[in-house]
């Protein structure tokens, strides 16, 4: 049995030339030819960004990072040293992260290894590659709640896990440019907690994760999910839903110039309507506020003059009636124009079928809340995905909004024991449009409640998965609270040196590779990664695992068909006047 604590001669790439701190410079062996070495039947390159070195020190096995790989000349120049033969010795760079010492356990070599570093090489030693099976150690062995997530970039196929409830309770960010493979990682990774049942020999296993897809492109890569989609009336948000800020954006906005009156206007009929809607669900009218989630009847605004009378009589009925019932009692018609203002965007909104699945009228009977609610955590069904591809964009972040705290209220008001049971992952796609640091009006109350889950969702059993191909335009705040990052490929030099500015000093050399990585190819870092590490995402298609669907169109393919015909531009035409809407005997392509 050989000792693994002894050099291997093969591994051998060079020498260590300087030392400072936990940065090693190091001059690679001028008879390395390529940049490759073969041992046990495994190819390991040499130089890779992310890639593990060691050097023995007696006993002692000390790891580090390969950060940098250059010319020996350009590192001479820039430490304004006197320039050597120019031969073409190259350098490479390490961070010192670790170290280890095999011992034999049980008849059995295994590598004790500890994070951090309390003794340093000296000038002249030797640097070696570092082989499979003690990669395998310095990761961490597959223990614990773990899911796979790839392997190590140049480690020889040596698989990387993250500690999911790291991941998941901790919240974790996902960044990268369009085309990077983010959606395919968020896929693999959904995909590998789905399959942890099989995994780990579990008899019950009942994930609640919820995707908000604003592109329509994860339902492929799961089959079996629940799909809840405005188009098909499969999600309801009804306006009664809303809180007092939520409804003002829906009803009046931000940049109104009377948005004061109008809000007053609306809070107190808001707060008359919830409480005769908690008269007829049988709850007491002085335990309601203008947040609470009490159904309440909107009433009719169409017909009525500009005094909020119909046929004569002033209208009464639900939130409408309550605002005609706070309107002044002379004929002018000024002083009547923010209570009209307010009941024509109620009109608006209520005659305009892309909000159907929110204006559709209380039948004024029994409490929806508990089947509004269903929607989203009622039943076994482990993924839910809202498409939120067809919800107009003046009121994306309001329904990211309601859906955000209604997710949390129910964490909120579960017992302990409740929340144990049940935990939820909410996937967050194109983060940046709905937790922008922009401070868009239209996104304040989204801003809020994913903010409030970023912050506290920790305590109540809600995971954040944010992701997004533009890290700059998130809300810092929200950002900051992940505390697991995967980072793809990244190639704005403002978004690169956000993600630079979140990950410590340590890791530049990592993060000096983001706008090269390839497809499928990131740097894992945080709490739920054992090491940071430059990894590959598994390939979901070898796997056998349905991708999301792709929406890069094939102009090579798309070319080789027959141009559109007019009875084909008919039906387009017709989908684009109905807004997508399906009618009898037709269908949406």
């Amino acid at each position: 049995m050989r000792n693994p604590n002894e050099p291997v001669f093969n591994l051998e790439i060079g020498s260590v030339i300087e030392v400072d701190g936990t940065h090693v410079i190091a001059e690679l062996d001028q008879n390395i030819t390529e940049l490759t070495r073969l041992y046990g039947g495994i190819i390991y390159p040499i130089g890779q960004f992310g890639s593990i070195v060691k050097i023995h020190y007696g006993a002692k096995l000390i790891y580090g990072y390969v950060g940098r790989l250059r010319m020996k000349a350009e590192y001479e120049r820039e430490k304004g040293l006197v320039l050597g033969k120019n031969d073409g010795s190259r350098i490479i760079e390490i961070d010192l992260f670790g170290e280890g010492e095999w011992a034999i356990v049980n008849g059995k070599w295994e590598l004790a290894f500890e994070r951090g570093v309390t003794i340093f090489p000296l000038p002249q030693q030797k640097i070696y590659l570092t082989p499979r099976k003690e990669l395998e150690s310095v990761y961490g062995k597959k223990t614990g709640s773990v899911i796979p997530l790839g392997e190590y970039t140049g480690s020889g196929g040596t698989q990387c896990y993250a500690e999911m409830n790291e991941l998941l309770c901790k919240h974790t960010a996902i960044l990268g440019s369009t085309g990077s493979g983010k959606s395919g990682t968020v896929a693999s990774l959904l995909h590998a907690i789905l399959d942890r049942k099989n995994e780990a020999n579990y008899d019950n296993w009942h994930p609640q994760i919820i995707v908000l897809d604003p592109h329509n492109e994860y339902g492929t890569a799961f089959p079996g999910h629940v799909r809840l989609c405005t188009e098909e009336g499969s999600l309801s948000l009804p306006y009664w839903l809303l809180t007092l800020e939520e409804t003002i954006s829906l009803f009046i906005g931000k940049t109104e110039g009377a948005a004061t009156s109008q809000t007053n206007i609306i809070k107190n009929a808001l707060l008359i309507a919830r409480q005769e809607g908690a008269k007829i669900i049988g709850l007491n009218p002085d335990d309601i506020n203008v947040d609470s989630p009490v159904p309440y009847i909107m009433g009719n605004p169409s017909g009525l003059d500009d005094f909020g009378k119909r046929d004569g009589s002033l209208d009464v009925e639900g939130l409408v009636g309550a605002i005609n019932q706070q309107r002044p009692e002379n004929q002018n018609r000024t002083k009547h124009e923010g209570h009209n203002k307010v009941l024509q965007k109620i009109e608006s909104l209520s005659r305009d079928s892309r909000y159907n699945f929110m204006m559709t009228d209380w039948d004024g009977k029994k409490n929806q809340l508990p089947s509004i609610l269903n929607q989203f955590l009622g039943g076994s069904h482990p993924v839910r995905i809202i498409d939120l591809s067809g919800i107009p964009n003046e009121i994306a972040g309001t329904t990211s909004s309601a859906i955000a705290r209604a997710l949390f209220s129910i964490k909120l008001w579960q017992t302990h024991k409740e929340r144990e049971r049940n935990p939820v992952l909410l996937v967050c796609e194109e983060a940046h449009r709905y937790v922008p640091n922009l401070g868009e009006a239209q996104y304040g109350a989204a801003q809020e409640a994913i903010r409030r889950i970023a912050k506290e969702g920790r305590k109540y059993g809600i995971g954040l998965m944010l992701v997004s191909q533009r890290p700059s335009e998130i809300e810092a705040t929200v950002l900051s609270q992940c505390n697991s990052w995967i980072i793809m490929r990244i190639t704005n030099e403002t978004d690169r040196h956000q993600v630079q500015g979140i990950l410590p000093d340590s890791l530049a050399g990592l993060t000096k590779t983001l706008s090269g990585l390839r497809r499928r190819e990131a740097i894992f870092v945080g709490l739920a990664a054992t090491l940071p590490s430059r990894i590959l995402i598994r390939d979901l298609v070898r796997d056998g695992k349905p991708l999301p669907r792709s929406h890069d169109i094939n102009f090579d393919k798309g070319w080789q068909n027959t141009p559109l015909t007019e009875a084909q531009l008919q039906g387009i035409s017709q989908r684009w006047v109905l807004q997508g809407k399906r009618q009898s005997g037709s269908h949406k392509a």
